[in-house]
């Protein structure tokens, strides 16, 4: 047989086999999405589960500190009934479950007020802050990495490490007085602390947001630099960046065009570790900036042993990590391209 005849029958062949290959990870595509879901709803029933105990276990007796010290124990069963406290645990916790899950976290212990309304206050605080300290990761992160990997063994290169390393051995509240020492008091040039609200002024809560944002940013662009840096050195000695090069392809159309997205899923993973980080952190930066936010919510109410508050806060705080690591998981699956071109070829298929 001719070598003609050869190509002729093997071509096709080549050409089925990575459908066939790409159809069958279509086909595996819904499941990874379903374990995923799976695993994140029993994370949060488990971290449910645990912010119930804590506050279950703990020796607070709201009912004694409500009415006070001349509080009869008739008084103080009357409020244990009125809060629920006398039913057995599993009731309540399954009790308090269905209400969170339906928005109503309870009422403070202390001042009465709706859990929900109190944490729908403080919440665009923290979440302003920490979307505006993403963005800055971001962007900082991504140029310095590709900046470094560019100049891969260059100054700037060993400039972004040194600086990167330097950054991310500094906690966020070291890193929160440094800013407010030079930029607030000896620069002047943004406000040490304080908060406006994006809706009534944006430029102004710009003013207010910035040196905390930065603050929980840059242990955030570090990782991202260091970890982009790596990915892109990596990727630029591929086979298939090589070719591109041979072609006589532009070294920066090579970098943006062929080779970032290749390299981008392990800093996307490393900013979606960030956000419990940056959530963590918000506890002591918002003490130093005076920020109004879930953080401060929750310090009053363990000083006042307010479990309602506490649970609350707990949950909701819990359900931004998890929906963050769900983005973060999206962003995975639109940064691979096989996983693309699986839907693809599973919808042509069917």
């Amino acid at each position: 047989m001719s070598a003609t005849a050869l190509r002729t029958v093997a071509g096709p062949r080549t050409r089925r086999a990575p459908v066939g290959r790409l159809a069958r990870r279509a086909a595996r595509a819904p499941r990874s999405v379903a374990r995923v879901l799976a695993g994140t709803a029993t994370v949060f029933l488990l971290s449910s589960l645990l912010t119930f105990a804590l506050g279950a276990v703990s020796d607070a007796n709201p009912a004694a500190a409500v009415l006070g010290e001349t509080a009869t124990p008739a008084d103080i069963a009357r409020l244990d009934h009125e809060f629920g406290l006398d039913r057995p645990l599993p009731e309540q916790f399954g009790s308090w479950l269905a209400h969170a899950l339906g928005g109503d976290l309870g009422r403070s212990w202390f001042t009465t007020v709706p859990v929900s309304d109190s944490i729908a206050a403080a919440l665009p605080v923290d979440l302003s802050i920490a979307g505006l300290a993403l963005l800055f990761a971001v962007l900082l992160g991504a140029a310095a990495g590709i900046g470094a990997a560019a100049g891969n063994g260059g100054r700037l290169d060993r400039a972004v490490t040194a600086v990167c390393t330097v950054l991310g051995t500094l906690p966020a509240f070291v890193l929160a007085i440094a800013l407010i020492t030079v930029v607030a008091v000896q620069l002047r040039l943004l406000p040490s602390g304080g908060y406006v609200p994006f809706g009534r002024d944006p430029a102004q809560w710009l003013r207010f947001a910035t040196l905390p944002a930065l603050a929980l940013s840059l242990d955030a662009a570090a990782g991202i630099a260091r970890q982009l840096r790596t990915s892109l050195v990596g990727a630029l000695r591929e086979n298939y960046a090589t070719g591109a090069v041979m072609r006589g392809l532009p070294p920066r159309r090579v970098l943006f065009g062929h080779v970032l997205r290749n390299a981008a899923g392990p800093a996307v993973t490393v900013l979606g570790m960030s956000v419990p980080m940056l959530i963590g952190g918000a506890v002591v930066t918002e003490r130093i900036f005076n920020l109004p936010g879930i953080a401060q919510l929750s310090l009053r109410a363990a000083e006042q042993h307010d479990v309602p508050v506490i649970q609350g806060t707990l949950l909701v705080t819990v359900a931004v990590v998890l929906v963050a690591n769900l983005a973060v998981d999206a962003g995975l699956l639109a940064l691979n391209p096989a996983a693309r071109k699986a839907r693809s070829a599973g919808a042509v298929r069917r």
